[in-house]
C-alpha cells in the first residue's frame, strides 16, 4: 500500500473514530492488550530478525533500544491496559458559559482527527501511540525507522486484529510501509490528510520535520538533561540521582547528559562521582568530558577527558557525561539556559530558598528537585503511557497524554437568537 493510499484509508477512519463511546474504546484497547500478549511469540520473532540486521551497524545502547523481550511486551500490553482505565477526553466539557443575550456556549475537547507519528527504532512507541490515539478518538498513522519495521509490523498485525475482533475498522492503526525518508517526507507535506506530526527520535529526525513539514508538528524529544549539584546538596543523594539519570537507561531522551557541579564542593564531589561512575563493579563504564577546572581534580584517569567544544551540546545517548564547575545557582541557570533543550533539569540541594530560585530561572519543561530526570515519562507522571516529551509551549508541553491528542471546539446552543 502506497503512502497515498494509506493517508486516504486515515481520513475515512476518522470520523468513526470520533464516534467510537467510550466502553468501545476501552474494550478494544483491552482486546488490544491480550492481544499483544497472545502474539509474544511472532513478536519476539519480528524482533529477532531486526536484531540481527542491527547488529554490528548501531551501538549496544541503541539495540537495547531496539530489543523485545517477553517482560517488554507484557509491560506494553499493560500500559495499553492504564490506557484503557484513564477518563475518556473526547466530550469533556471545558467551560460552559451563558450570554445576556441567551446564548449557551459550551467549549468542548475533541479529538485532532488523524495524528501521524515518526519514530526510529523503539517498537514499544507503536503500542503507545496507537492506545492513546485510540483511547483520545483519534486515528493514528505510524512511521518507524528501517531497523523496527519487522517489530512493528508484527505489533500492529496484533492490534488490528483486536480491532476486527470488536467490530471496529482496522485502519483507526496505520502503518506506513515506505521506511525510506521519502516516504516520512510524503507524511511532513500531507496537507489535508495529516492534522498532526510527532516526530520521536533524535535530534536530525526533529529538526528535518520542524525544517520541512507543511503539517502541524510537534517537537519532541531531544534531551539534553543538566543535573545541578548545589554546595547545599546531600552529596550521597546527589550520586544517586546522577547515577540513575545517567546510567539506567543511557539511550532515552530523559537520560543526564551534563552535570553542574558548584566551585565550593567540587574539589570533595568530583572524585566521588568518578567512584560511582567508573567503578570496578560498572558493566558500563561513564566516560567523563570535564572542563578545565573538573579536569583539574579528575585529569589524568582513566575514562577522564577534556570536554571538546560541542560536547555541552551533545545528547549523546550513551555513557558519556559532560561535567562543568560553575559558581553558583545563577551560574548554573545560565548555562543551561544556553545549552539545555527545555526538556528536563535538575538542581540537587538541601536550601528551599535556593531550589525555588532554580525552578524560577530554569526555563524547561520539566524542573526537578531532587530527583532523577528519569521520571519525564507518561507512565511515570500517572497518563498511562505517551505520544513523546514536547520540547515546545504550544500546544503542549513535557509529556504528552491523551488530553494533548485533543483540541476543542464551541458548541452555541440559542433560540433563533440574531446579532
Amino acid at each position: 500500500m502506497t503512502v497515498q493510499q494509506l493517508l486516504c484509508g486515515a481520513v475515512k477512519a476518522k470520523a468513526c473514530a470520533a464516534r467510537l463511546s467510550a466502553a468501545q474504546k476501552n474494550a478494544a484497547l483491552l482486546a488490544i492488550a491480550d492481544e499483544l500478549e497472545v502474539d509474544i511469540p511472532l513478536i519476539l520473532k519480528a524482533n529477532a530478525a531486526d536484531m540481527s540486521e542491527a547488529d554490528g551497524a548501531v551501538s549496544d545502547v541503541m539495540l537495547d533500544r531496539l530489543r523485545l523481550t517477553s517482560d517488554r511486551i507484557r509491560a506494553m500490553a499493560q500500559g495499553v491496559r492504564e490506557v484503557a482505565a484513564l477518563p475518556d477526553p473526547a466530550g469533556e466539557v471545558l467551560q460552559t458559559i451563558s450570554r445576556p443575550d441567551g446564548l449557551n456556549i459550551k467549549k468542548v475537547a475533541v479529538p485532532l482527527g488523524v495524528v501521524a507519528i515518526i519514530y526510529e527504532s523503539r517498537p514499544n512507541v507503536t503500542s503507545d501511540a496507537a492506545a492513546l490515539c485510540l483511547k483520545s478518538g483519534n486515528v493514528c498513522v505510524l512511521r518507524t525507522g528501517r531497523q523496527a519495521y519487522r517489530s512493528a509490523l508484527a505489533i500492529v498485525d496484533a492490534m488490528k486484529k483486536a480491532l476486527l475482533h470488536c467490530g471496529l475498522n482496522g485502519e483507526l492503526i496505520n502503518l506506513v510501509q515506505d521506511s525510506t525518508r521519502e516516504g516520512a517526507k510524503q507524511l511532513m507535506t500531507a496537507e489535508g490528510y495529516i492534522d498532526l506530526l510527532i516526530p520521536r527520535g533524535g535530534a536530525g529526525l526533529i529538526a528535518e520535520c520542524v525544517k520541512n513539514a507543511t503539517v502541524p508538528v510537534i517537537q519532541t524529544g531531544t534531551g539534553i538533561c543538566h543535573i545541578y549539584v548545589d554546595s547545599a546538596a546531600d552529596q550521597s543523594m546527589a550520586l544517586k540521582i546522577i547515577e540513575n539519570a545517567k546510567c539506567s537507561r543511557p539511550s532515552v531522551c530523559n537520560a543526564a547528559e551534563v552535570c553542574l557541579v558548584n566551585a565550593d564542593i567540587a574539589r570533595e564531589f568530583l572524585p566521588a562521582l568518578y567512584a560511582a561512575l567508573v567503578s570496578e563493579r560498572r558493566s558500563g563504564k561513564v566516560e567523563l568530558r570535564l572542563d578545565e577546572p573538573s579536569y583539574a581534580v579528575l585529569g589524568g584517569r582513566p575514562y577522564c577527558v577534556r570536554a571538546g567544544e560541542s560536547d555541552f551540546d551533545t545528547e549523546f545517548l550513551d555513557y558519556i557525561l559532560a561535567v562543568k564547575v560553575v559558581e553558583n545557582v545563577e551560574r548554573a541557570a545560565e548555562h543551561i539556559a544556553a545549552h539545555s533543550t527545555k526538556h528536563s533539569d535538575c538542581i540537587v540541594t538541601r536550601d528551599e530558598a535556593t531550589a525555588e530560585k532554580f525552578i524560577a530561572m530554569v526555563d524547561s519543561a520539566a524542573v526537578y528537585v531532587n530527583a532523577s530526570t528519569r521520571f519525564t515519562d507518561g507512565g511515570q507522571f500517572g497518563l498511562g503511557c505517551e505520544m513523546g516529551i514536547s520540547t515546545q509551549k504550544l500546544h503542549a508541553r513535557g509529556p504528552m497524554g491523551l488530553r494533548e491528542l485533543c483540541t476543542y471546539k464551541y458548541i452555541v446552543r440559542g433560540e433563533g437568537n440574531i446579532r
